[in-house]
């Protein structure tokens, strides 16, 4: 899972919420303006267009103070997003406003490449809009705010972009603009529409900025001089009071009267998934093709089973035709082998580590793509980015140049019997995280990012395609099996089709659950059964799919779409094509959606 930035857009929030923010002025700007670059005007229609792209980058930012530290931009390091009404009304007219100017552009006349900038930038400003005047989910999703709030800290701290006092004293303004978050949940969520999940997902994460506090600034205080110490610790103890006080209200007010649906239903969901994936794959042919990838995925596992346990002790029998139930029991039984050799309980930070060591290797030693010269760090999950998904790649943004990528692990949760521990350790056996770092980091997110923020498009770098991101992070787990990662293992093999299958998975799912009213027992019986997944990754999966809608198919899509354009390079280069130009072309373009990928590659028409 690649980390979506919180508010990077001038919807505030973004993909994620539709959440706005008021724009801060000029004089409490930090820093002087990022260096944003747009494509070369090659007519007087790509001149107005790259100001009006210009213009875009520059109201998102003041508009989202905490997205734009994610993106690199820090003039507005020491400011927070306004998430009051008053903010909001001024996100959404700036949409508008910068809509109508985009549709009066004639983009027959553009460059390609600002053809597709355009696309790019209309379906996001239509989905700002979609997101605050219909989704609204600044009304009934309280983690939008958890999240805010721990981002608001987390990058400051996180990343060595300006000397430390400097980020220490935006920290400090942060910290005590902080309250005004907790203020603008409270007056903007309407307990009747937020769902019991959402809100007790909140609790869970609202202690987070502490975290961040406690575990990222209290150690560098000595850093400061007496006076800025003395302004951060009194910041600080206003903040202890100020959480205190939204963990009573969350847990005395919220969680009692949360009375909302989590699903979003089919009108909601369609107009979504348009925005999200920005495809031409429906939901109807999204799900057409997941089911038919189940059957030949399990029939794929079937083969690699009946060889693992050929001559076993104790196999079950493996015939040529089997049954539904001989195949369920020798796919089950060869992923129990697998299941194995797992870490321990306080090891799998360490795991992760080794993991990616070796294929790190594997990638530079068969030349398989250029390697990002900016370093990756395996860094355990911070407290209030977890409960959403088990791992996540946080690149630098694309204003940020040559800074670490985190690869974020999150740690077994300290209240889970022993049972629980070892499903979690099952699913996420040693084979498993092995394929866990090469979707997270090498050659997927990491490398992938790092190559698509080197696009000479500020623009495209900030309006990523997530189906494009994470397709090609399923993609490059096809790819390394195919290449013989770990010396051809067959029970890495199995779990890398164990990891396709739930990705496949992920896309029914999805619609299933937020559309069709899927009950948590049928969509457990489709993870453990039909795609192999233990207890805890189903019952974690069952959260996140309540938690979210729309980002579960991206996985699929993406990965489609990618095997797609793989097909077409290998029929269209012939004997030119290899794998290192291939890969080095396809991530050359940004992460735009796969099929602007495939009209740039192969000079066709901009649709």
């Amino acid at each position: 899972m690649r980390l979506k930035p919180l508010a990077v857009f001038a919807a505030s929030f973004c993909l994620a919420t539709g959440i706005a923010a008021a724009a801060p002025s000029d004089a409490t700007a930090t820093a002087g303006a990022p260096q944003i670059v747009t494509l070369p005007a090659k007519s007087p229609m790509d001149a107005q267009f790259s100001d009006l792209a210009k213009r875009w980058l520059d109201g998102a930012m003041r508009l989202s103070p905490v997205g734009a530290t994610q993106t690199g931009d820090h003039r507005f390091d020491a400011q927070l997003d306004d998430l009051s009404a008053a903010g909001r009304a001024k996100s959404l007219a700036f949409s508008k406003q910068m809509l109508g100017e985009l549709d009066r552009i004639d983009r027959s006349k553009l460059s390609r490449e600002n053809q597709v900038d355009a696309a790019l930038l209309r379906n996001q400003l239509r989905y700002d809009i979609f997101n605050a005047e219909k989704l609204q989910g600044w009304a009934w999703d309280p983690t939008i705010y958890t999240g805010l709030e721990g981002s608001a800290l987390f990058t400051l701290m996180a990343r060595d972009f300006a000397p430390l006092p400097d980020r220490l004293r935006s920290a400090t303004a942060r910290i005590e603009q902080l309250p005004s978050i907790f203020a603008s949940m409270r007056a903007n969520l309407d307990p009747a529409r937020v769902p019991p999940i959402f809100a007790q997902t909140a609790l869970k994460q609202g202690r987070g900025a502490l975290d961040i506090v406690d575990s990222m600034i209290v150690p560098q205080e000595k850093e400061l001089p007496a006076a800025d110490r003395a302004r951060l610790d009194a910041a600080i103890a206003k903040l202890r009071k100020a959480i205190d006080e939204q963990q009573a209200w969350l847990e005395k007010d919220l969680v009692p009267n949360a009375k909302g649906d989590f699903r979003i239903g089919k009108a909601l969901f369609d107009e979504k998934l348009h925005f999200a994936l920005d495809s031409t794959m429906s939901r109807e042919e999204i799900r057409r093709r997941a089911e038919a990838e189940i059957v030949k995925t399990r029939a794929q596992m079937y083969a690699i089973a009946r060889d693992v346990l050929k001559d076993k002790p104790g196999a079950p029998a493996t015939p040529a035709q089997p049954t539904p139930d001989q195949q369920q029991a020798a796919i089950q039984f060869a992923l129990d082998l697998a299941a194995a050799d797992r870490p321990a309980r306080d090891h799998v930070v360490e795991t992760a580590k080794a993991e990616l060591a070796k294929a790190t290797d594997f990638v530079r030693k068969h030349d398989l793509i250029t390697l990002p010269s900016a370093p990756v760090q395996v860094i355990l999950m911070p407290e209030f980015a977890r409960g959403v998904a088990v791992a996540y790649c946080d690149s630098p943004g694309p204003l940020d140049k040559n800074l670490a990528t985190f690869y974020a692990v999150s740690p077994i949760p300290n209240d889970w019997t022993d049972a629980q521990v070892t499903s979690f350790l099952r699913e996420y056996n040693t084979r498993s995280i092995a394929e866990l770092g090469v979707h997270e980091a090498m050659p997927g997110h990491y490398v992938q990012i790092w190559h698509s923020n080197q696009f000479p498009s500020t623009l495209r770098a900030v309006l990523g395609s997530g189906s494009f991101i994470e397709g090609w992070a399923v993609y490059a787990e096809h790819m390394m099996a195919e290449q013989g990662f770990l010396d051809r293992d067959p029970l890495y093999r199995l779990v890398q089709l164990k990891w396709y299958l739930r990705a496949t998975a992920n896309a029914i799912l999805d619609q299933a659950i937020q559309v069709d009213g899927m009950s948590r027992e049928q969509a457990m019986q489709l993870m453990t059964h039909t795609a192999f997944q233990e207890e805890r990754e189903a019952a974690g999966k069952w959260v996140r799919a309540q938690l979210s809608s729309t980002q579960l198919s991206t996985y699929f899509v993406g990965a489609q779409e990618h095997f797609d354009l793989l097909r077409e390079a290998h029929e269209k280069w012939g004997n030119a094509f290899n794998l290192k130009r291939y890969h080095d072309t396809v991530t050359s373009f940004g992460s735009p959606p796969a099929r602007y990928v495939g009209e740039l590659m192969f000079d066709q028409p901009i649709r």
